[in-house]
């Protein structure tokens, strides 16, 4: 119970922080509602290629679009630690009594809740335009859970890499260099049957694959619990691992 309400107050403190500063949270949007606005717009025409699986390519993309503003928020995780321990917060917060693991997991609790709020703006705008979520107001919930989910597995990684390298350039770079590898060899925003042989190999190793068509099927279809039950494992070994990874590390930079 102690861990559980220290990682509350520590959520407390970060989401009073942003939303002192709003402008992170819209500095954060502007890549996703862009890719929503224009590309959405520019490739519109691929709906009516035969063998397209969405009525709009607005809507085939807004799950993509979803997990690339997820991925790309995960790496905020890891500047924050940087930023603690460098200005020397995580130094003082060690020296009272609050649990140690706490300090990790309100900062993933945090990071869960901006990406929901981040994916809950991106929704609407594309409500705007003309989306509709074929599951309603249940598909829209657990896809928003979802999308923690995965934030939640991501964000270990970039704590692992603050908790290596301590510096916020390695972490954004890394965070770069990792994005769009991984969203445009995935199946976020063509269908697998239109990629090249190749890279359909590849698609169906990205773990970004498995989340996006769990959100896909929740956006165009229906409750299809099966490809959602593939994502859900995914995203819990890789959570798993990564969680896992960053607790540890942690322990060993506190020592």
């Amino acid at each position: 119970m102690q861990i559980l309400y220290h990682s509350i107050a520590l959520f407390k403190r970060s989401f009073l922080k942003l939303i002192r500063t709003p402008i992170l949270l819209f500095f954060s949007l502007v890549q996703p509602l862009m890719f929503l606005l224009l590309f959405t717009q520019l490739f519109n025409r691929f709906s009516t290629v035969p063998g397209f699986p969405a009525e709009s390519y607005l809507l085939f993309s807004l799950p993509g679009i979803i997990l690339m503003n997820a991925f790309s928020s995960s790496f905020q995780s890891g500047l924050s630690i940087v930023n603690d321990i460098q200005t020397g917060f995580l130094e003082r917060m060690l020296t009272t009594p609050i649990n140690r693991m706490a300090i990790p997991l309100g900062r993933l609790l945090t990071d869960s809740v901006r990406m929901i709020l981040q994916s809950s703006v991106i929704i609407f705008v594309a409500y705007l335009m003309g989306a509709t979520i074929k599951t309603g107001f249940l598909g829209i919930c657990l896809i928003l859970v979802t999308v923690a989910a995965f934030g939640l597995a991501w964000s270990g990684i970039s704590q692992i890499i603050a908790l290596r390298t301590k510096n916020s350039e390695v972490v954004f770079g890394l965070g770069a260099f990792l994005t769009f590898p991984l969203i445009f060899t995935s199946t976020s925003l063509t269908p697998e049957a239109f990629m090249p042989e190749w890279m359909q190999f590849v698609s169906k190793l990205n773990p970004i694959s498995y989340t996006v068509e769990a959100l896909r099927v929740l956006t165009i279809s229906g409750f299809d619990w099966n490809i959602i039950g593939q994502a859900y494992l995914v995203i819990g070994i890789i959570g798993i691992i990564t969680i896992g990874g960053s607790v540890f590390l942690f322990k060993k930079v506190i020592e």
